[in-house]
């Protein structure tokens, strides 16, 4: 596996179970058993009616573009050779919204409600970076 000269992702307590469905190609988020809210970022309490009582569950990995931006400038060195690029918020079936890049598409083919699916971009060998591309 080559280099990898991006950040990388801060594993804690709360999103470590996240980090490792990534690794195995699956997303997984935090589910209330309570009312059902499914969320991201993970917490310790549903934002919605305060429970402690979760679940994980695996998305199916389908969703749309809520929103987007181009960038043109690399705020990273990491990122020069990928200019331009799309960082977009999708909004997956299952509720939560996910901030992550589009692939596969050119940044100008990127619109608002555009169908996309989870692609993998294994980037060392303890993570696997979720990202999206068009859907059909």
């Amino acid at each position: 596996m080559k280099h990898y000269n991006k950040p990388l992702p801060q594993i804690n307590g709360d999103n470590k179970e996240f980090w490792m469905g990534c690794k195995e190609h699956t997303l997984k988020f935090q589910k209330c058993k309570a009312c059902g809210h499914v969320r991201w970022p993970p917490s310790v309490i549903c934002p919605m009616c305060y429970s402690q009582e979760i679940q994980w569950i695996a998305a199916r990995g389908k969703g749309k573009v809520y929103s987007f931006a181009v960038y043109h400038v690399a705020y990273h060195p990491g990122f020069e050779k990928e200019v331009p690029y799309v960082v977009a918020d999708v909004e997956l079936e299952e509720g939560p919204r996910l901030l992550t890049n589009i692939v596969d598409c050119q940044p100008d083919e990127v619109t608002c409600n555009m169908p996309v699916e989870v692609t993998w971009e294994d980037i060392t060998e303890e993570f696997s970076l979720p990202k999206f591309k068009p859907s059909s």
